[in-house]
């Protein structure tokens, strides 16, 4: 059950961060996916008004987002984007690698959404065949394609050293400047 402040309509409060982003430079009837999307964080409220706003500059007014109900760290009904309010939708069913945005228009966009933990070079990998028209591949095996890579911040599968106190293996981080919005057409 939703709480009243999960029905309200959601105002962020900071304005939208450019999002990391690829779009097709086409929508292919063939294509499977619209682009790839790749996220600083897994706050909705942080991450989403960027997106949509870029999303809404190529196709138009954005009505519905639907997001794995799991994988974000809140939720909400409405979210205050621009001059709009976009409805949202969360699913557990919905694969943690997919966010499928509707146009007022009706048409569905699916979008690659990429860990915000993935390294710089897998991530710009993943985006750029999400956003191949010629690509038929799903969101989720996008992700599995991709090569193992350090990851931004800790390694979670790195072992401590019970003698010395430190990770075997360091950590590569990637400079947040490394990727950029792409909007083709």
């Amino acid at each position: 059950m939703l709480t009243t402040a999960q029905r309200a309509t959601i105002v962020p409060s900071t304005p939208p961060s450019l999002p990391r982003l690829f779009l097709s430079p086409t929508r292919s009837g063939r294509a499977v996916l619209d682009g790839g999307w790749w996220a600083r964080s897994w706050d909705p409220v942080a991450e989403l008004p960027g997106l949509l706003l870029a999303l809404v500059a190529r196709y138009g007014p954005i009505r519905q987002v639907m997001l794995n109900s799991v994988t974000w760290n809140s939720r909400f009904r409405r979210l205050a984007v621009g001059a709009g309010v976009v409805r949202m939708g969360w699913f557990a069913s919905l694969d943690p690698a997919l966010l499928i945005a509707i146009t007022d228009r009706g048409d569905q966009l699916d979008v690659l959404v990429v860990p915000p933990d993935t390294g710089a070079a897998t991530a710009r990998r993943a985006m750029t065949m999400a956003a191949d028209p010629m690509n038929t591949m799903r969101a989720p095996d996008i992700l599995a394609a991709m090569p193992a890579a350090p990851r931004n911040g800790p390694d979670p599968h790195a072992v401590w050293d019970n003698e010395g106190g430190h990770t075997v293996a360091g950590v590569a981080r990637a400079h947040p400047s490394e990727l950029s919005v792409v909007r083709p057409g």
